[in-house]
C-alpha cells in the first residue's frame, strides 16, 4: 500500500499517511462502541490536567476528538487535492473540515446525553404555578374538574378541585396545594 504512495507529491502523501492509520483507528473505535466494549465516549480527558469546572458535555482534548479531527482533515485533503491548486487554501479547507468533524461529534454526544436525563413528570413541580381550566371545576370541593398545565415544556391534564366558587372552563388558576392522592387544589386568579 505504502509503495503506491511513493510517487505522490509530498503534501498528498502526507494526507494519505494520516488518513490510512486514522481510518483504521476510527473503524476500530466504531466497532468497539457498537459492541459495547468501548466505555469511553470522550467524557474523560486523555491527560491529567485541571481545566476548571467547565460545564461541557465532554473534554475537547481526547483521543477520540483527535481521531475525528484527523479523519476530516486527511480525507478532505485527499478529496480536494486535485481540485484546489493553492496548497495553502487546501490546508485551510482541510483544517476547517477537521474542526467541523469535532464540532459535529460534540453535537451528537450532547444530544445522546440528553437521552439519559430524567425528565419524568413530578406532580410536585406544579405547586404554585398557573394553569388553565380545561373542564369546569365545581365549587366548594363538590366535584372534580380538569386543568392543563405546562411543566418543562410538556402539557399535562390533571384533576383539580377548589374550595371557592365554581371556576369556568378557560379561567386561569393557581395551584395552591396538592393532596395526598395527587389531586390539585386550585384558586382562581
Amino acid at each position: 500500500m505504502f509503495e503506491t504512495l511513493a510517487g505522490l507529491e509530498p503534501m498528498l502523501k502526507s494526507f494519505w499517511y494520516i488518513a490510512v492509520p486514522v481510518s483504521i483507528v476510527f473503524l476500530l473505535q466504531t466497532i468497539l462502541s457498537f459492541t459495547g466494549a468501548d466505555a469511553s465516549d470522550g467524557v474523560e480527558p486523555d491527560f491529567n490536567g485541571d481545566l476548571g469546572e467547565a460545564d461541557a458535555p465532554f473534554q475537547l482534548f481526547s483521543f477520540r476528538n483527535l481521531v475525528n479531527f484527523l479523519l476530516g482533515f486527511s480525507w478532505t485533503g485527499i478529496a480536494f487535492y486535485p481540485l484546489v491548486s493553492n496548497k495553502i487554501m487546501l490546508f485551510l479547507l482541510a483544517l476547517i473540515v477537521g474542526l467541523a468533524f469535532v464540532a459535529v461529534f460534540f453535537l451528537i454526544i450532547k444530544q445522546i446525553r440528553k437521552l439519559g436525563e430524567d425528565n419524568s413528570f413530578r406532580i410536585s413541580e406544579t405547586l404554585h404555578k398557573t394553569a388553565e381550566v380545561y373542564l369546569k371545576i365545581p365549587g366548594e370541593k363538590s366535584g372534580k374538574g380538569k386543568v392543563q398545565i405546562s411543566v418543562r415544556g410538556s402539557v399535562h391534564e390533571l384533576d383539580a378541585v377548589t374550595s371557592g366558587a365554581e371556576i369556568p372552563t378557560g379561567a386561569v388558576v393557581k395551584i395552591v396545594s396538592i393532596d395526598t392522592s395527587g389531586l390539585l387544589i386550585v384558586e382562581r386568579m
